[in-house]
């Protein structure tokens, strides 16, 4: 399921709904959520890759 939400997340990471697009500094660091599991990524813009850095299952 981990991979499953990274790879929504990879295929679109500057669309995914859940940031805040108005926080300059906080814009490359992302979370995504599915039901109870929740995954924590940076983007790295220079490199173009997601770099994980939390993944939590709530419940």
């Amino acid at each position: 399921m981990t991979r499953d939400v990274l790879d929504i997340a990879s295929r679109a990471p500057w669309g995914w709904p859940q940031w805040d697009p108005t926080d300059p500094d906080g814009e490359d660091m992302r979370m995504a959520s599915v039901g109870p599991l929740v995954v924590v990524f940076w983007v790295n813009r220079v490199r173009q890759r997601i770099n994980v850095r939390d993944v939590s299952w709530l419940g």
